[in-house]
């Protein structure tokens, strides 16, 4: 086989295996800006392969989940949250005979926006910059400006409506519902390593509804998605499963989102990004200089903004640090 023509092969291999209801990566909308074909991956691997090398994603590492900072290793951190939403996305997607490629792409991008201590951050900007301030739009912000990876449609489209809204591909679909019990699952596995929360507390009603365990409660979601979205036009669960699935999220605000031991402490991580989001704004001088650039063409406040939610936790405390406390009380 000529290598010129392994391009042409995954596409042929898409249309003989794939559902009709797939994102074909031949039919997609395209780019941004003409790009020469790739004579070896098809358009959602390309995607997939610019997201996994750009730097927003590898500071998805040092970016909090639910425990802010946390110092005990097995912990989710929001790059370990990705890539269980990817993979169970994928599982979905495979098993639907829909686009694994452009499912994978919009899994691994769908937080790259996302602010350094969690929801706090986003909160925190919310206050101080703009209500409407939110991850997502962030994280297509991250691909199409900051990063400049000029990814096709379908997987920016996936992106901005993995929270909210409706994508327009059912892969986009899979992640947002994959975000969801991916979420759901590994909050009640770290909650209980915490020591905040134990297994049997959880109601017995939806223990029996969706299993026992971590492992067994993910397959019955994902197995129920399967199933429910088998001919449909939309990605959803089974009604009792997705019923379940809602009243297990709700016990989880209340015994772990809400919890003083787990969120403690996100007063203090939204004062400190507020804290620093006034300095820059006050400051702009200060800013790195690609910040600068932002903020001579877009203004001072999108720069600020740019800036502090691309910042891993660690990153956002050592500037506070450095701006705010006498370094001799910081070596104490």
């Amino acid at each position: 086989m000529e290598y010129g023509s392994v391009r042409e092969m995954l596409y042929a291999q898409q249309r003989m295996i794939l559902s009709p209801r797939a994102a074909f990566d031949e039919e997609s909308r395209g780019r941004e800006r003409p790009v020469r074909e790739s004579l070896s991956r098809g358009e959602y691997q390309r995607d997939r392969d610019r997201v996994l090398h750009s730097k927003a994603f590898r500071r998805l590492s040092h970016k909090t989940q639910v425990f802010l900072s946390p110092e005990a290793d097995h912990y989710r951190t929001r790059l370990t949250h990705t890539l269980e939403v990817t993979q169970i996305a994928r599982t979905i997607a495979r098993c639907l005979r829909l686009n694994e490629d452009l499912t994978e792409a919009v899994g691994l991008g769908h937080d790259l926006g996302h602010t350094p201590f969690g929801h706090a951050g986003e909160r925190a900007l919310q206050k101080v910059y703009d209500p409407s301030f939110t991850h997502y739009n962030q994280s297509l912000r991250v691909v199409e400006k900051l990063e400049n990876l000029n990814l096709t449609w379908e997987t920016r489209d996936g992106i901005v409506h993995h929270t909210t809204g409706g994508a327009s591909t059912l892969e986009g679909q899979i992640v947002k519902l994959a975000d969801r019990i991916a979420y759901i699952n590994h909050d009640i596995d770290d909650a209980v390593r915490a020591g905040i929360l134990a297994t049997d507390a959880i109601p017995a009603h939806l223990r029996k509804a969706l299993g026992e365990t971590h492992g067994e409660r993910i397959e019955k979601m994902v197995e129920s998605t399967v199933t429910a979205s088998a001919d449909g036009d939309e990605i959803v669960m089974e009604p009792d499963i997705a019923e379940a699935t809602e009243e297990l999220h709700a016990f989880l605000y209340v015994n772990v989102y809400c919890n003083p031991i787990a969120k403690g402490q996100e007063d203090k991580a939204e004062q400190l990004l507020e804290t620093l989001y006034l300095h820059f704004r006050d400051n702009s001088g200060e800013l790195p200089a690609e910040y600068i650039r932002i903020a001579e063409k877009e203004g001072v406040e999108r720069a600020v903004v740019d800036y502090i939610s691309g910042m891993t936790d660690r990153y956002a405390i050592r500037t506070f640090r450095g701006l705010f406390i006498p370094e001799v009380w910081s070596k104490s």
